[in-house]
């Protein structure tokens, strides 16, 4: 699994926004692998579908961050897109997006290896009829057989 971030912000009271791909490998894909779904610790702040936080409102004033979830993408996609908007902050700084990435990707791989340690099986059989069955009706074949041969 490949995870690629970005944090973008533009100067002034605009909100940074955080870009993300999450995806799986090919190998990742085939073995069927579900979802690892998890609340991460990324902040998302109060009316986050504000490009912009004026000083005195929303974070700046105090107010109380949320957090965005993450999940992994489904093995017949194979690639998620996210973006989320995260909280204004005097220093750009926002340790908790690689802290949350990693945990997914440990989250993920407990998962990856419990699916891979499923081991592949190939199982063929085969039955015919049984001695006990085979002798019983064997007199019967060997006389009828007998009769058709001399004519009857």
């Amino acid at each position: 699994m490949i995870i690629e971030w970005n944090i973008t912000k533009k100067r002034g009271n605009f909100r940074p926004l955080l870009t993300y791909t999450i995806t799986l490998e090919d190998f990742e894909k085939e073995l069927g692998l579900p979802q690892v779904v998890m609340q991460s610790s990324i902040p998302e702040p109060p009316e986050s579908w504000s490009a912009s936080c004026l000083p005195g409102k929303c974070e700046r004033a105090g107010k109380d961050c949320s957090t965005y979830r993450l999940y992994t993408p489904d093995h017949k996609k194979g690639e998620v897109e996210g973006k989320f908007t995260l909280p204004w902050r005097v220093d750009s700084d926002y340790p908790e997006v690689k802290k949350s990435f990693t945990r997914l990707r440990a989250d993920f791989e407990t998962v990856l290896k419990e699916a891979y340690d499923s081991h592949p099986v190939d199982i063929n059989g085969r039955l015919e009829l049984s001695e006990d069955t085979r002798s019983h009706i064997a007199s019967g074949l060997v006389s009828q057989r007998f009769l058709e041969a001399v004519g009857f």
